[in-house]
């Protein structure tokens, strides 16, 4: 189990701010330390990410996701999986189209 990350009152991208109670960035900052993130570990690049955590064509990560990541396959079996409420977007758009 990883540990609990709790928020400390200032934006964890490194910037120095001030945020509420309970906020780990301001806004827009939690994209900021994504993409810095990304540069620093992993050449900016997603395949790169992937590929240092064991990901690629000859092991899904979506795979992964749906079998210990809480994400779910389409019903309907066309290949879509995302988070449960992504895929419950996805299966309204899908059977509007029926």
């Amino acid at each position: 189990m990883s540990k609990r990350l709790l928020p400390n009152g200032f934006c964890w991208c490194g910037c120095g701010k001030e945020v509420g109670i309970g906020r780990f960035f301001a806004q827009g900052h939690d994209k900021v330390a994504e993409a810095a993130l990304m540069a620093v570990r992993y050449k900016a690049s997603v395949p790169h990410l992937l590929a240092e955590h064991g990901f690629g064509p000859e092991n899904s990560v979506t795979e992964a996701a749906v079998a210990g990541g809480g994400w779910e396959k389409c019903p309907y079996g066309c290949g879509y999986v995302g988070a449960p409420a992504s895929v419950r977007n996805h299966v309204n758009r899908y059977r509007k189209g029926d």
